[in-house]
């Protein structure tokens, strides 16, 4: 809102009187703290060394011990929904985000639109004189908008953000990363064989920020949201850091579990008394097989070192990326503004069971529905966590890095929404190294960084009434830690399963595929009482009924009261049908009447989920170009070599490669180059049945105008080919490359590309399942 101008305006200059007070934009109170989010995916409570786990995290380790550390911090189970209540300090649902951006549907709780009534965080702070910074992921932008011909009144500069640099995707290759800028994607700015890895290169850009500010406004204070892609797959890190963990988990994920109990017991984090709850403890009929836990006991040596080694990347990609946190807290204390910085440093949900029972050495894999191969992976051993995998552990550390708790993300028990947080701010907080034990949740961030920064949201935003606040400051528990728990009531959501926590009891359901279909007013409710028994061990709803049905209804209040219905499980029941409706629902590119995309070159990598859809059905891709003798480079190109395709010219050769889940060997046909001149060249792929994992297979056949020159049977994948994000690309392959026959990007160079169209029209259509699996994979 414009400031009121209070200067003096007569016909002479000479004889009025300026008012820079009017235009400049406002000050941050006086000795306003910097603000420092650091938020971790995919991190169970018992991971972590200040919460007694065996990943090393020295600069987490630093912060606790001279701030506080809090055992009973929860979000909302996903990535998505958190991070947009890191946004706005509402609920998910309030604003638009139940899920993932990729699995939107067209309802006010579901859309992944935040609304107006929501203002950002970022737009209140740098209203009130704070620069604003986001680094790293996103996820919050709708799924709509992630082409660069969408509207960019959803990404982060437009939501009060001063600079943003990261990735848009809810995951992305750490070596060979899917980057925008602003308002624009960009290639990486150097490769993994000079030392490039998405971690530093984001330290790198939040500290470019920082100094750029402060050099220019130092008494301007900031606020940087920095988020890493750690730790989410793919599971990437330095070798040095990997073999640091070399043997440290041998004895296995149960173990562990025995392990770390009382480690967390002995540390604070959890009360003495507190009990493991059971493997795979779920209700009958809920039960998903993806998200069994084998037992180690019945694990073949090989499959246990596999394991083991894959456990050994997620820390040492943990540790480093903490590392480079270190670096900007360094500079922070160098700098001499680490004193009056108030850190979270904290993690979005519980650790990922997506690896499924078996962990994978390309989770793209198993979103496509098919199977790893044991004899296979365990000849990449040696290379998990390089550029040659895309590895995700096993759901056994998914249960051990949750420990002691039921579960882990996606479910609404304490496996998937409670999560460490470590609060620093030497400045603010007079208590050291405490533990802080009162229940809060992610809606309460907002309301502390206001809190602490003198800051008040306003009734009205920009035209909007706003919606209050869902949380609760934090401020309060800073130097009391008897303090009772200010927070009285948190709902929780995920694809059907429901939670409440109230007043220090918790009711949960877990909403699964039964029988193919599930209905909600058939779910069975549990109650745990929570400040009793913080682990969910003892079900307690038979001897309490008249506690359940309370906190029931007190759920459908708060449904009601955040958008929470109509209640979405179409992405988690086997049923055809309901997966029909749902692809109804879900935002999707409409295929043109004539089934034809045309695209050109000069022009920026196109999303996947925006690009033609050649999975699992009959496409055909022609280019219009001119040739020379010169000619080589890439015609179009789409994914990386753990999933995708190109054409392109080396060696005097026409190739069409097609990677199959990264699984050896590559699908190629190739022919001689025409003569020099203009052509259409191109390929026609006609689907004749499908295979045992759903793969379409046909005759996939090498075009030169009208002449078909070679022809040769392949298979094709029905999900994403890239989960990282990595698009289409005409003229180049950017990221990570489809095939390593040709050298990184790879330009199309020596001749001319006038235009690549793809054609769907003979097959038209997803397979909803696999589409969706490959969305989901994203969270």
């Amino acid at each position: 809102m414009a400031k009121p101008f209070k200067g003096v305006i007569n016909l002479d200059v000479r004889d009025s009187t300026p008012d820079w007070d009017a235009f400049l934009a406002d000050r941050a109170p006086e000795g306003a703290p910097n603000v420092l989010v650091v938020l971790y995916d995919d991190t169970g409570c018992a991971a972590w060394s200040p919460y007694g786990g065996r990943i090393q995290m020295p600069t987490m380790d630093r912060l606790a011990a001279s701030g506080l550390t809090y055992s009973q911090w929860h979000t909302t189970a996903l990535c998505s929904p958190t991070r947009s209540t890191f946004l706005t300090g509402r609920n998910h649902h309030s604003n638009g985000f139940a899920s993932i951006s990729e699995s939107s549907t067209g309802f006010p709780g579901y859309s992944s639109h935040i609304p107006p009534e929501n203002a950002t965080m970022a737009h209140i702070l740098r209203d009130a004189g704070w620069s604003t910074f986001w680094v790293g992921k996103n996820h919050n932008v709708p799924i709509d908008a992630w082409t660069m011909g969408s509207s960019k009144k959803e990404w982060p500069l437009a939501q009060g953000y001063d600079r943003f640099y990261g990735f848009i995707g809810g995951e992305t290759n750490n070596w060979y990363p899917s980057l925008a800028e602003d308002n624009h994607y960009i290639e990486q700015p150097y490769l993994p064989e000079d030392g490039y890895h998405l971690s530093k290169d984001l330290a790198d850009k939040a500290l470019e920020f920082i100094r750029d500010s402060k050099q220019t406004e130092p008494d301007k204070p900031w606020y940087l949201w920095f988020c890493p892609g750690a730790n989410h797959a793919p599971h990437h890190a330095p070798q040095e850091y990997i073999d640091k963990y070399k043997g440290a988990f041998d004895d296995g994920y149960e173990a562990y579990r025995e392990w770390v109990l009382p480690r967390m017991i002995e540390k604070g984090i959890l009360p003495p008394g507190t009990e493991l709850t059971p493997m795979n403890p779920m209700p009958d009929g809920t039960f998903t097989p993806m998200d069994a836990v084998r037992p180690w006991a019945e694990l073949s040596a090989e499959e246990r070192a596999m394991f083991c080694r894959m456990a050994e990347v997620y820390a040492g990609f943990s540790e480093y990326t903490d590392a480079q946190v270190g670096r900007i807290v360094d500079y922070l204390e160098v700098s001499g503004q680490l004193e009056n910085t108030i850190v979270f440093y904290c993690a979005d949900n519980g650790a990922s069971g997506e690896g499924s029972p078996n962990g994978s050495v390309n989770e793209g894999k198993i979103f496509g529905g098919y199977p790893d191969d044991l004899e296979q992976n365990l000849t990449m051993v040696d290379k998990l966590g390089t550029p040659d995998a895309y590895n995700h552990y096993p759901t056994g550390w998914a249960m051990a890095f949750s420990t002691p708790y039921r579960m882990f993300k996606r479910y609404t028990y304490q496996g998937g929404i409670c999560d460490p947080l470590v609060i620093h701010w030497p400045a603010g907080i007079a208590a050291r190294g405490e533990v802080r034990e009162q229940y809060h949740h992610s809606t309460d961030i907002v309301p502390t960084i206001y809190d602490v920064c003198g800051v008040t949201m306003p009734d009205v935003y920009n035209g909007a009434k706003q919606n209050p606040l869902a949380g609760v400051s934090m401020r309060y528990s800073f130097d009391d830690a008897a303090a009772p728990t200010r927070k009285q009531t948190q709902y929780y959501e995920m694809f059907g399963s429901r939670g409440l926590w109230h007043e220090g009891w918790k009711a949960v359901t877990v909403h699964g595929p039964g029988n193919g279909r599930s209905h909600f007013e058939d779910d069975v409710w549990q109650l745990f009482h929570t400040d009793e028994d913080r682990s969910e061990a003892h079900d307690l709803a038979e001897q309490h009924p008249e506690k359940v049905e309370q906190l029931k209804a007190l759920w459908m209040q708060e449904a009601k009261a955040n958008n929470v219905l109509p209640l979405n499980d179409l992405q988690i029941l086997g049923n055809p049908k309901d997966f029909e409706t749902f692809i109804k629902m879900e935002f999707h590119l409409p295929v043109p009447p004539s089934g034809q995309y045309t695209y050109y070159p000069g022009t920026s990598e196109i999303p996947e989920r925006s690009a033609a859809n050649v999975h699992g059905v009959s496409y055909k891709a022609l280019a219009e170009v001119e040739l020379t003798p010169d000619t080589e480079g890439v015609i179009f190109a789409h994914g990386s070599r753990f999933g995708g395709h190109a054409l392109y010219v080396q060696d005097h050769q026409l190739h069409y490669t097609y990677n199959f889940l990264g699984i050896p060997p590559e699908n190629r046909i190739s022919a001689p180059l025409p003569s020099s001149g203009k052509h259409i060249v191109g390929i026609d792929f006609a689907k004749e049945r499908v295979g045992d994992h759903r793969e379409a297979i046909g005759p996939l056949r090498l075009y030169v105008d009208d002449e078909k020159v070679a022809e040769e049977e392949i298979r094709t994948v029905l999900g994403h080919f890239s989960l990282c994000g990595e698009g289409l690309c005409i003229g180049y392959d950017s990221g990570d490359q489809v095939t390593t026959s040709y050298p990184h990007r790879f330009e199309f160079t020596g001749g001319t590309i006038e235009k690549v169209v793809f054609d769907v029209a003979d097959d038209a259509y997803v397979d909803v399942e696999s589409h969706l699996a490959a969305a989901m994979a994203r969270d």
